[in-house]
């Protein structure tokens, strides 16, 4: 029997238009397909505590999709990655000055990748969360600003993407797993779907 072989009764549907989360998806060896509804609200409850955020977004997120996995055999993937900082979340930067101020915060501190992932099918719901550690290096001005022109981080967490230059200059280390900063804790993501 292949790994995963008892996803083969569902149409397996990742809700994100993320290439990262399309990959790691892939390296799994999993059949999928995307879906992206438009517009969906990702706020979160006021006083959620910081590290179940990325959780509850995935889980409203979810309940956007609960009618697509209600029809036919299907499984939806939802997810959503934040980064916290000294206690506060930190989403995907709105422009590039924002990002140099996301990588200013983060240089020479450690902070926390959280990534929050909901499985729904018309049956059942599960959500669990991931938390890796990074340690960023001091990062210089020039080096913030060369990642940011070059690389426009706009669409990730935090402002970075720890598999792009500014991850192999600025880790210093890591705690916990290197897919889920990049979007998808694999492993547990793996440990889950067995279950299905």
């Amino acid at each position: 029997m292949k790994p995963l072989e008892n996803l083969d009764k569902y149409e397996v549907v990742l809700a994100s238009n993320s290439p990262r989360r399309k990959q790691l998806l892939a390296d799994l060896g999993i059949k999928f397909t995307t879906h992206v509804i438009d517009g969906i609200d990702e706020s979160f409850p006021a006083g959620t505590p910081v590290m179940e955020v990325a959780q509850a977004i995935s889980r409203g997120k979810a309940e956007a999709y609960r009618q697509l996995a209600a029809t036919g055999s299907r499984l939806v993937i939802t997810a959503d990655t934040v980064v916290v900082c000294g206690g506060e979340v930190m989403g995907k930067p709105h422009d590039a000055a924002e990002a140099r101020a996301m990588l200013r915060r983060l240089s020479g501190r450690k902070h926390h990748v959280v990534t929050g992932v909901t499985l729904t099918t018309a049956a059942r719901q599960t959500s669990f969360s991931a938390v890796t550690e990074v340690e960023f290096a001091e990062l210089a001005d020039e080096e913030i600003d060369y990642y940011v022109d070059t690389f426009a981080p706009t669409d990730k967490a935090g402002a970075y993407g720890i598999q792009e230059w500014i991850g192999c200059i600025g880790v210093r280390g890591i705690s916990g797993s290197f897919y889920n900063v990049m979007g998808l804790p694999l492993q547990r993501l793996y440990a889950e779907l067995k279950k299905y």
